[in-house]
């Protein structure tokens, strides 16, 4: 079969014939439809994780057929569309990942490829309403905003949402779950476009963290008495501005530090507030299970910038590389003759 593979670290994305996956006692063979990329694919090829093994199949997100079992138990997912948690081995404990946990991607083969293995508690059926290439553009994504939003910041209808650096699609998902869950959601972004776009999807506003006075703005514009959540993705100096943007009670769930370490910040901000910092990231199968549901129920629809041919792997990762996506850039393989 064919797959995109990373033959090395800082080389570019190349399509190589693999073997076709047989499935495991307990595993099943998805037939892919389509895969999504994540920043953390071109942070792979950078060679920004540890412990990178190449060649290998990136890729944690996709859409598909289940074509084979490893246990006649599970036939029943057979001819299934299905969508693929990317959270492998996360373990008994909600509270957090086992020691064994894996991320599909990286440190075993992904999804950008026309087939893969991988257990069947990773599986969950595909709504109706989505296609191949927005459906590949939730797990990953959609996961990781989920478990921020609903499990460790446990976001109520009617509550005030901030989220920050908007048109990733971690960022999107976020806005839209939160939307749908009955939140009101004010933005922030360097592009004023981007914040436009997000109103179009729900947001009541937002402001450019490029601005100086930024954050009194967004305040008083959006949440005068502060906001309930804040989602945050990206570390950095800008982080410190977060606290005094919350209401009592007021709860910052992060999950990225791409913008490096934290300024240093009042103390009193936090505790007079009885505010929660909520470090997360990914989520548990069981949470996957319930974003899906919830997508189903709302008519969720993740959005999309560009799809390109799983031969014209190269380009995504450029296109999503140079930082001016809004949406996920997805990739689709070609109907099986």
């Amino acid at each position: 079969m064919k797959a995109l593979v990373l033959p090395a670290v800082q080389a570019t994305p190349e399509i190589r014939e693999v073997p076709l996956p047989t499935p495991g006692p307990g595993e099943a063979r998805v037939r892919l439809a389509a895969s999504a990329l994540n920043h953390r694919d071109v942070w792979i090829q950078q060679g920004k994780y540890p412990g990178i093994k190449v060649p290998i199949t990136l890729g944690s997100d996709g859409v598909g057929v289940v074509e084979a079992v490893g246990s006649d138990s599970d036939s029943a997912w057979l001819g299934q569309r299905v969508l693929l948690c990317p959270s492998v081995g996360w373990g008994d404990d909600p509270r957090h990942q086992a020691a064994s946990y894996e991320i599909l991607g990286l440190p075993r083969d992904g999804t950008f490829a026309e087939a893969i293995a991988l257990p069947v508690e990773n599986l969950v059926a595909c709504p109706a309403h989505l296609d191949d290439a927005a459906a590949a553009a939730l797990p990953l994504a959609g996961l990781t905003a989920w478990r921020a939003l609903m499990t460790r910041a446990a976001l109520r209808p009617g509550e005030r949402v901030l989220i920050t650096g908007i048109g990733g699609g971690t960022a999107l998902a976020a806005l839209q779950i939160a939307v749908a869950a009955g939140a009101a959601v004010a933005v922030t972004s360097s592009d004023p476009a981007k914040i436009e776009r997000a109103m179009a999807l729900g947001a009541a506003g937002g402001e450019l963290y490029t601005a100086a006075g930024w954050p009194g703005r967004v305040r008083s514009r959006f949440a005068p008495r502060g906001f309930d959540v804040v989602i945050d993705s990206a570390g950095g100096e800008g982080f410190g501005e977060l606290p005094g943007l919350l209401a009592m009670g007021g709860r910052i769930a992060f999950f990225g530090g791409t913008r490096g370490k934290w300024p240093p910040i009042l103390p009193q901000l936090l505790f007079y507030k009885q505010v929660s910092l909520l470090a997360t990231t990914m989520g548990s199968p069981a949470e996957f299970a319930a974003l899906v549901a919830f997508v189903a129920e709302h008519g969720v629809v993740p959005v999309v910038d560009a799809c390109y041919p799983l031969e014209e792997g190269a380009a995504a990762f450029a296109r999503l590389a140079a930082g001016a996506q809004f949406g996920k850039v997805v990739l689709k393989n070609q109907p099986a003759a």
